[in-house]
C-alpha cells in the first residue's frame, strides 16, 4: 500500500463503515478529517456517524447474535476465522503500523511492534475459543445432574481510545469474537484508520455478516447510542474516569454490564538495592512511551531517599539523550502529542505543579520546540497532595518523590485513587513480593517495565475500573453462566398432591 511514506500526504486515505458485512459511508454523508500531530497535514478521512449508524450496527449485530450462527458454532470454526485475521495482521504490519503513526504521531518502530502484538493477540483468543467450557455437578443425587453452562453475553460494544487504537481494541474485539458475541465497534475519532482497516480482515477471514461492525464518529453520537440501546448487552469502554462514570450512569437506563479500563497514576518504586541503570532505563521507558500517552504509564517516581538525589540527576541525564521528532525517523523515542488540546493540558498542569512548589529538573519548555511537541519533564520537590502527584497528565511527565522505608513506598503507591499498574525495582525478594501482594494495582512489574503477554490479565482497582481483558480470563468478561437442573428417571414427588 505504502512504499514510501510521502504518499500518505498525496491526498488522506479514505475509510468507510464496516456494518452488516458491507462497506459504507456515513448515512448523512459527514466526514471527519484527522491531521496528523507531528506534520500538521491531512492523512485520513472516516465517515462522520450519528446515531441512525450506530443503530444500524447495533440491529446487525442484534440480528446476527439472535440468529445463532456464529453463537453456538463449533469453537474451532471461529478459532479459524481469528487466526486469519491474526495472519492478516501480520501481513500487513507495515500499512497498519504507517496508519497508526500518522494518526497518533507514536515512533514507527513502536507502532509496528503494538501491530504484531496484536496478532499475538488474535492467536491467542483463537485458543481460547476451543478451551471455553462449562461445568459439571454429578453429586446432586441419583436423579439430578447440574449443568453450569457459560454462554456468550449477547451484543458487546467496544469503545476504544486514541492512544493504542489497534492494540486496545485487540485485548477485547478477538475475546469477544472468541466467545460467541456480536459485536460493534467504536474507535476513536482521532485514530479511526487502523480500527476501520480491520473490517476488510474480518470479512476476508470468512465472519458471518453483521458478528463485527465498525463505526467511526464521536462519542457523544455513537457512543452514546451504544450506551443507550437495549439491544447492547455490553459495553468494554478504555478511556478516562470522568468518561467512565458517565458510561455507568447510562448503562443504570438498561442494566448492561460495563468493563472499565480507566485513567492511572501508576508509581515507580525504586529502592536504593536495585541495578540503578536498568531502574533509570525502566523508569524512562515506563513514563516516556507512547510520549507519555498511556494508562499505565509510570508518571510518579517513587525513590528511596538515600539515592533519591543521584537518580533524579542521572534520569535528566539520560532523558537528553532520548530523541524527539518526527515519528517517521527510525531515531525518534518520542513524537507529537495528539492534539493542541491535549498538548495544552499538559503544559498547563506542569506550570500549575511548579506553582504549588515543584521544581523542574529538565523539560518543561515547549515553547522552545516547533509543533506539538512536549519534551520529556522530571518534577522534583513534589508532594502527595500536589496535583501533579494527583492527577493523570497524559504526556511525558514524571513527578518524584522521596521514601524512607518500605511501608512509606508501599503507603506512597496506594495513596491514589488509581489502581492501574505499578513498577517496583529492587534486588530484595522480600521487598519485591510485599510491593506486589500490598499494592493496590492490576498489574505490577518487578525489575521490567511494560513487558506484555496474551497470557496475562489486565484491569484496574478503585477508579481505574473493573472487570479484566486478555488472558483465559478475558474471555470469561465476555460471558454468561447458566445453570441447568436436569432431573433423571421418573418424578418420585408431586408439589400438588394426588396428581
Amino acid at each position: 500500500m505504502f512504499d514510501q511514506a510521502e504518499h500518505i500526504f498525496e491526498a488522506p486515505l479514505q475509510y468507510q463503515n464496516f456494518i452488516s458485512g458491507e462497506f459504507t459511508d456515513a448515512l448523512e454523508g459527514g466526514v471527519i478529517s484527522r491531521e496528523s500531530p507531528a506534520h500538521g497535514r491531512m492523512v485520513s478521512q472516516y465517515p462522520a456517524s450519528t446515531r441512525a449508524d450506530a443503530e444500524a450496527a447495533i440491529a446487525a449485530a442484534r440480528e446476527s447474535f439472535d440468529a445463532g450462527r456464529w453463537a453456538f458454532d463449533y469453537g474451532g470454526e471461529r478459532a479459524k476465522v481469528l487466526r486469519e485475521v491474526a495472519q492478516s495482521l501480520r501481513r500487513n504490519a507495515d500499512d497498519l503500523a504507517l496508519v497508526e503513526t500518522l494518526e497518533t504521531s507514536k515512533p514507527l518502530a513502536a507502532s509496528r511492534g503494538e501491530v504484531l502484538f496484536a496478532a499475538e493477540l488474535w492467536d491467542y483468543a483463537a485458543g481460547l475459543a476451543r478451551i471455553l467450557h462449562g461445568d459439571s455437578h454429578n453429586t446432586l443425587g441419583e436423579d439430578m445432574l447440574g449443568l453450569v453452562l457459560r454462554e456468550p453475553i449477547g451484543v458487546v460494544g467496544i469503545i476504544t481510545p486514541w492512544n493504542f487504537p489497534l492494540l486496545i481494541l485487540s485485548e477485547r474485539l478477538p475475546f469477544a469474537l472468541a466467545a460467541g458475541c456480536s459485536v460493534v465497534v467504536k474507535p476513536s475519532e482521532f485514530t479511526s484508520g487502523t480500527a476501520l482497516m480491520l473490517g476488510r480482515y474480518l470479512k476476508d477471514a470468512g465472519l458471518p455478516d453483521g458478528v463485527c461492525n465498525i463505526i467511526a464518529g464521536t462519542g457523544d453520537q455513537v457512543g452514546q447510542a451504544i450506551l443507550d440501546s437495549p439491544d447492547v448487552d455490553m459495553v468494554a469502554f478504555t478511556g478516562s474516569t470522568r468518561v467512565g462514570r458517565a458510561a455507568i450512569a447510562a448503562s443504570a437506563g438498561n442494566i448492561k454490564k460495563l468493563s472499565l479500563e480507566l485513567g492511572g497514576k501508576s508509581p515507580s518504586i525504586v529502592f536504593a538495592d536495585c541495578d540503578q541503570e536498568a531502574a533509570i532505563d525502566g523508569v524512562i521507558k515506563a513514563a516516556t512511551i507512547n510520549m507519555g500517552e498511556c494508562c499505565i504509564a509510570g508518571s510518579r517516581l517513587l525513590v528511596e531517599a538515600s539515592v533519591a538525589e543521584a537518580f533524579q540527576n542521572r534520569l535528566a541525564e539520560r532523558l537528553q539523550e532520548l530523541r524527539m521528532g518526527d515519528p517517521l525517523d527510525p531515531t525518534s523515542r518520542i513524537g507529537a502529542i495528539i492534539n493542541r488540546a491535549q498538548f495544552d493540558r499538559i503544559a498547563e498542569s506542569v506550570r500549575e505543579g511548579v506553582r504549588d512548589g515543584a521544581r523542574i529538573v529538565c523539560g518543561g519548555d515547549p515553547e522552545n520546540h516547533q509543533g506539538l511537541f512536549y519534551p520529556p519533564t522530571v518534577l522534583a520537590d513534589v508532594k502527595p497532595g500536589m496535583s501533579v502527584a494527583r492527577q493523570e497528565l497524559f504526556g511525558p511527565v514524571l513527578a518524584v518523590m522521596p521514601f524512607g522505608d518500605l511501608e512509606e513506598a508501599i503507603g506512597l503507591a496506594n495513596d491514589s485513587d488509581y489502581g492501574l499498574a505499578a513498577y517496583v525495582w529492587t534486588t530484595d525478594l522480600s521487598k519485591a513480593l510485599s510491593c506486589s501482594r500490598r499494592i493496590r494495582a492490576g498489574r505490577v512489574w518487578v525489575n521490567s517495565a511494560l513487558q506484555g503477554y496474551p497470557e496475562l490479565p489486565l484491569g484496574g482497582f478503585k477508579q481505574s475500573g473493573n472487570g479484566r481483558e486478555t488472558g483465559r480470563y478475558g474471555i470469561e468478561e465476555y460471558t454468561e453462566l447458566k445453570s441447568v437442573h436436569l432431573h433423571i428417571g421418573p418424578q418420585a414427588e408431586r408439589w400438588v398432591e394426588g396428581a
